[in-house]
């Protein structure tokens, strides 16, 4: 089977993940290509064409930089990359992530008779247009593109998903959602594959810790009162400012003796670091099945979370707290934060059964996208 996937997945391949959407593409493009089928990446970011260790192949769009930049998604951008999608001839086309251009790669699966598999990648995907305007369009700069991508995302999105021949929902409750705007989907859990973590025999689990974006679309404003109003615990934070109440906040923390800001670090660092802590607590409002929670229950890090709760399976594995939205709850549970080796078992086994890419996962993938 050939399985054509655009999106901006090469850097992913390579160890060097941009996001948790981007990260959940290269791990089903692994999985697939495992079991031996004909995977290829269209990426628009990438220069080169190459083939990656798990025989993936990785295409450029040529010209993708070419023409002014006011018109070139027209006259240079939409062209090559339909002719790009078309060149491949594949047998399934699949994007993730909201993006209008998606229904490019809908035309060319319908143009050469192939089927066309849409992923969710987050809580925003099923959300109502007001939601997504809270959470994202309005927390973004404005501009021509911003305009472009509300208007067209918004006309093109619910569209595509009926249109689909398979949409992939992450957990359940995003399943529900979408049945009640009469789409069918499926649940395919996100991937997670420890193969090559790092090892940390002794773990201190002494500090709390903020893993993502520094940004008010991911609750940082939230995390930044939590700790200011609890200085008796220490924390520690992964990540960068990504806009301006981000780096206020970040600058605030600067100066703090029970904060530790180690700006972004490789995946490596970052899952020791996880590995020593005593909690992962997520403060932001919308979220689809954030990876780092996969992270932090294979690390046995209990999560705390303000807001989300996946499928309620952190309440239904007991894999940490979830809060309703409560700071108090939240405040109240980290003074009570489960770290007996009970957890760790409970969490590694959840994660064994239900996330982890073992072979027999990969079969049921590849019986997935064979069965469309």
């Amino acid at each position: 089977m050939k399985i054509c996937i655009w999106g901006e997945v090469a850097t992913a391949l390579k160890g060097e993940t941009p996001g948790g959407g981007e990260l959940q593409i290269s791990l089903l493009s692994k999985a697939l290509a495992r079991f031996g089928n004909k995977v290829i990446i269209v990426d628009h970011e990438n220069q080169e064409e190459f083939i990656t260790q798990d025989d993936i192949n990785v295409v450029p769009i040529k010209d993708w930089n070419k023409g002014l930049r006011i018109i070139r998604a027209f006259t240079h951008r939409f062209p090559q990359l339909y002719k790009t999608l078309i060149k491949q001839n594949a047998d399934v086309y699949y994007c993730r992530m909201r993006d209008f251009r998606h229904i490019i790669a809908y035309r060319v699966a319908r143009k050469v008779g192939a089927k066309f598999v849409f992923g969710l990648a987050d809580g925003l995907d099923s959300l109502n247009f007001a939601g997504r305007c809270k959470y994202e369009y309005f927390t973004k700069k404005a501009g021509l593109w911003w305009f472009f991508d509300i208007v067209f995302s918004e006309l093109i999105h619910y569209w595509l998903l009926r249109k689909s021949d398979l949409v992939l929902a992450q957990h359940e409750g995003q399943a529900i959602i979408l049945k009640k705007k009469k789409i069918n989907s499926i649940v395919f859990p996100s991937l997670i594959d420890i193969k090559e973590w790092p090892e940390v025999p002794n773990p201190d689990k002494s500090d709390f810790i903020y893993v993502g974006s520094l940004a008010k679309n991911k609750g940082f404003d939230k995390f930044y009162t939590l700790v200011i109003n609890n200085p008796s615990y220490t924390y520690k934070i992964l990540g960068m400012p990504r806009d301006k109440t981000g780096l206020r906040y970040y600058n605030k923390l600067k100066g703090m003796k029970n904060v530790k800001l180690f700006g972004r670090l490789d995946h490596h660092s970052t899952i020791r670091q996880i590995f020593n802590a005593r909690a992962l607590i997520s403060t932001s409002p919308v979220e689809g099945f954030p990876n780092i929670f996969l992270e932090a229950w294979a690390c046995g890090t209990p999560v705390l979370s303000l807001y989300v709760d996946p499928g309620n399976v952190i309440q239904k594995y007991k894999l940490g707290y979830f809060a309703g939205g409560n700071v108090d709850n939240l405040v109240n549970a980290m003074a009570c934060v489960d770290l007996d080796k009970e957890y760790s078992i409970r969490a590694m086994d959840y994660i064994k059964k239900n996330h982890m890419l073992t072979a027999g996962r990969i079969q049921a993938i590849n019986e997935l996208f064979s069965s469309i």
